[in-house]
């Protein structure tokens, strides 16, 4: 008999070892994930330095000349605002992933104590987080592929025949 019932599926030490590993996989799963999210919202804070930034250029683009057309920072605040939108949305997922993982670690905890049936609590709280830190890569692959489109579009890196002129020249 147990000093701990409940806590101890069975008296084996491959029974200990399953439980720990069991407990500290949501735990690890939510350290990845306030890894990510602390990422999201550095690359936001840069973007919303950069918007301001575009702002500050678009209201003095009437003042002096020789800025960049208005039509251009137009463009790039466009383009700002789409990755602010999916960046949004990457921390929201991720944050919705991440109590998600500290509800299925809860759940563990819960069913060892009251030795109670929680298979289905746990599958539904680490599957949510499963899918909502694949929801939140995703958004941030999304905000890459504007930011990287939007580099091209405003003309920040050179386009392949712009380097090959300035090569012969």
């Amino acid at each position: 008999m147990s000093p701990f019932p409940g806590l101890v599926p069975d008296e084996s030490v491959d029974g200990v070892a399953h439980l720990i590993q069991t407990a500290l996989t949501p735990v690890f799963m939510l350290s990845g994930i306030g890894t990510l999210l602390n990422m999201f919202n550095t690359r936001l804070a840069r973007v919303s330095d950069h918007i301001e930034t575009v702002r500050d250029k678009l209201e003095n683009a009437d003042d002096k000349k020789g800025s960049e057309s208005s039509a251009v920072l137009l463009r790039r605040l466009t383009h700002l605002h789409y990755r602010t939108l999916l960046l949004d949305a990457a921390i929201l997922f991720g944050g919705v992933g991440g109590a998600s993982a500290c509800g299925s670690a809860f759940a563990l905890f819960l069913g060892s104590v009251r030795d109670s049936a929680i298979a289905w609590w746990l599958v539904l709280m680490f599957g949510n987080a499963l899918v909502c830190t694949v929801i939140a890569l995703a958004m941030f692959l999304g905000d890459s592929i504007v930011a990287w489109h939007g580099l091209r579009v405003t003309t920040f890196l050179p386009h392949k025949q712009e380097m090959l002129e300035s090569q012969v020249d």
